[in-house]
């Protein structure tokens, strides 16, 4: 007869409410690994899925995503004509909040040269690439826009071509791709008040240089803002040629920064992404630490309000094995029971796709959870084994 089999149906609602209860925690810290993994899987994704051999940035920069990077359009000109380049082309992105699709919200806008290819949408799941220089969009589905819809950014009304699933930028927010131009356009574009006051700024300042009023209006557009400006150069290398050589020539003739894209996660890692992975870590550690303790507490209690029990077991001659394999037993079953609730809660999380962020669960970290947490079960079981081996029979006996 298993003793622990019968004890939990005898009790059957407590050991349900006590295995929901651990289970819901236990969720928590499964659903924290998804979180970490989703961020680094969502930090990461527009490098991975970028087609370029290079990153060329501002000097000195360790952009374009761990922080901003400024060139000239026309720098791509120059890197394009270094030995050994095949390819290349200019790369724009910036996050903006807007209303689009009836709602107000925060989305990447990514502008690249739809000529050269470099930098465009990969994983389109409907329509197609942008093919005009002007005023055609391809955005992920999160933003809500269909295809063949048009929307208003800035003073122009683009047209959806395509659909992507599942292209966010470091902090999970969708990408929104446009041509070159018109992305640069979006991003420094001005309200006319704004416009009117830049201009009688710089006007007042000529004339106070003394400037007639005729070379002050002439001298005017020379001060206003440049709107050729890129976040960096993508580079496709010609075949067989030494990554190496080419950074170095980018970097000694050009003076910029060059970034392979796998220097370019280990940037993300290491940089944006590093403290919300040690915080998160931090959370993981302590739920799980909270989830023993709570594991052995409820092993305790629950031995303690069978002591008599255990008591009259002794009295009749059951020998201490039977008992600890009772006690041990209900440890490892509430441990398993909770996990699985966990396990199966988090993963219908994952697949519902109500989850603001994205949810990636690797069988490693899942594994790690489980073997901590039956590791744990094991040893909160052995306190409530050594009080149970201390009770003597008389206790039955109301001794």
């Amino acid at each position: 007869m298993n003793l622990a089999a019968k004890d939990v149906l005898m009790h059957f609602g407590k050991f349900l409410a006590t295995i929901m209860g651990v289970g819901l925690l236990l969720t928590i810290v499964l659903v924290m690994n998804g979180i970490y993994r989703g961020i680094v899987a969502d930090g990461v994704w527009l490098i991975q899925n970028t087609e370029t051999d290079l990153w060329v940035v501002e000097n000195g920069r360790g952009g374009p995503f761990n922080e901003q990077s400024r060139l000239n359009t026309d720098v791509y000109k120059s890197v394009a004509a270094t030995p050994g380049v095949l390819n290349a082309g200019p790369f724009i992105t910036y996050t903006v909040q807007r209303d689009i699709a009836g709602r107000n919200q925060q989305f990447t806008v990514i502008g690249f040269d739809v000529f050269s290819g470099l930098g465009g949408p990969k994983n389109i799941v409907a329509g197609r690439d942008i093919q005009s220089a002007h005023y055609e969009a391809v955005v992920d589905m999160k933003l809500g826009v269909r295809l063949g819809e048009q929307f208003r950014l800035g003073v122009h009304d683009y047209t959806v071509v395509g659909l992507t699933k599942q292209a966010v930028d470091t902090m999970g927010n969708p990408l929104l791709y446009l041509a070159l131009h018109d992305a640069q356009e979006v991003l420094f574009e001005q309200d006319n008040q704004t416009i009117y006051a830049a201009e009688a700024a710089s006007l007042q300042k000529l004339l106070d240089a003394g400037y007639s009023q005729d070379q002050a209006q002439r001298l005017l557009p020379f001060f206003s803002s440049p709107k050729n400006t890129i976040s960096a150069v993508l580079v496709k290398l010609a075949p067989s040629t030494d990554v190496s050589d080419v950074s170095g020539n980018i970097h000694d003739w050009l003076y910029l920064n060059v970034f392979t894209p796998d220097e370019e996660i280990q940037l993300m890692i290491g940089g944006r992404l590093k403290r919300i992975a040690m915080t998160i870590g931090l959370f993981r550690i302590m739920l799980v630490i909270v989830a023993i303790v709570i594991i052995a507490l409820i092993v305790y209690v629950i031995t303690i309000e069978k002591i008599r029990s255990i008591a009259t077991l002794k009295l009749i001659g059951a020998s201490n094995l039977v008992i600890m394999r009772m006690i041990f037993e209900q440890s490892i079953t509430i441990t398993v029971a909770s996990f699985g609730v966990g396990c199966g809660l988090s993963h219908f999380l994952q697949m519902s796709g109500k989850f603001p962020r994205s949810l990636e669960f690797l069988p490693f970290d899942t594994l790690l959870v489980f073997g901590v947490m039956l590791l744990g079960g094991s040893i909160a079981s052995l306190f409530a084994i050594w009080i149970a081996l201390r009770t003597p029979p008389s206790l039955a006996l109301g001794g």
